[in-house]
C-alpha cells in the first residue's frame, strides 16, 4: 500500500463517535476516528514497508501515528527517529502506548526510557516511565538492573502525589508492571502500592479510572502470574 491509500483506507474506517471518544481522552485534528482492532485490519500491508511506517507517524494524523506503531520495525528504528517520535507525542495514547511500545522493544529501550523520565516536558516523561514499564515486561530479570528499578520504587514512593498530571498515572502503572514482571522486587513493589494508595489523575470527561497498585499485583498473583513476562509489548 502506499501512504496515500493507507490514509484513505484510515479515513473509511473512522466515524464521529470514536472520534468525539479520542477527543475526549485528548486526541487533536487531524484524525479520522479508527477503532483499534478496525485499524489492525492494515497491520499485515503496511508492516512490509519500514519506510511507509515512519512516513505515516511523521503525518501527525493520530490514526496513522497509532498504526505505525503497529507496524514498524522496533529492531531496526534508530535512536534519532525514537527521538523524533517522543517528540510528537502529544498525548497519553501516543506516549504512554505507540511510542514506549516500539522503545522497549529497541535497541535503546533501557538508555532512553532512563533519559525520558528525567524530561521536563510532560508527555516525554511519561513515555519514560512506560517505556520502562514495557521494557521490564518483556526483558529477562537478569538483564534488568534491579538496583535501580528498587531507586525507582522508592522515588514513586516519595514523590508520586506531587508529580505532574498523566506523570502520576504512568509512575503507578510501573509499580504495578514492576510487581507484575520482576519476581524480585514484587513483595517492595506491594509496599510501596500499599504506601501510595490512591492515585489521582484528572482524566477529564472519561470513566478510566487509576487501578490500586497493590491490588492490582495482588489480583495478578491470585492467578499465579507473577514474573511471566511477555513476548511483545507493542499492542
Amino acid at each position: 500500500m502506499t501512504y496515500e491509500e493507507v490514509l484513505e483506507a484510515l479515513a473509511g474506517m473512522g466515524t464521529e463517535q470514536t472520534k468525539k471518544t479520542y477527543i475526549r481522552h485528548g486526541a487533536k485534528e487531524p484524525f479520522f476516528g479508527v477503532k483499534i482492532g478496525d485499524m489492525k485490519k492494515l497491520v499485515k500491508p503496511v508492516k512490509r514497508d519500514q519506510q511507509l511506517a515512519l512516513q505515516l507517524y511523521q503525518s501527525g494524523n493520530h490514526d496513522a501515528m497509532y498504526l505505525a506503531g503497529l507496524t514498524v520495525n522496533p529492531k531496526t528504528i534508530t535512536k534519532a527517529q525514537l527521538q523524533q517520535w517522543v517528540e510528537k507525542a502529544y498525548w497519553y495514547s501516543l506516549a504512554e502506548y505507540t511510542v514506549a511500545g516500539v522503545a522497549a522493544e529497541s535497541a535503546y529501550a533501557h538508555e532512553l526510557a532512563v533519559e525520558w523520565i528525567e524530561s521536563e516536558e510532560e508527555m516525554i516523561a511519561v513515555c519514560g516511565w512506560s517505556t520502562y514499564s514495557n521494557y521490564v515486561s518483556i526483558t529477562p530479570d537478569e538483564k534488568l538492573e534491579i538496583q535501580e528499578i528498587r531507586a525507582y520504587l522508592n522515588r514513586i514512593a516519595a514523590a508520586i502525589h506531587s508529580e505532574r498530571n498523566r506523570v502520576r498515572y504512568a509512575m503507578n502503572q510501573f509499580v504495578i508492571s514492576v510487581g507484575a514482571y520482576v519476581q524480585e522486587l514484587t513483595e517492595e513493589a506491594k509496599a510501596v502500592g500499599e504506601s501510595i494508595g490512591k492515585v489521582h489523575v484528572d482524566v477529564g470527561d472519561t470513566a478510566c479510572k487509576v487501578p490500586l497498585a497493590k491490588a492490582y499485583i495482588e489480583k495478578i498473583e491470585n492467578m499465579g502470574r507473577i514474573g511471566s513476562k511477555k513476548k511483545t509489548c507493542i499492542c
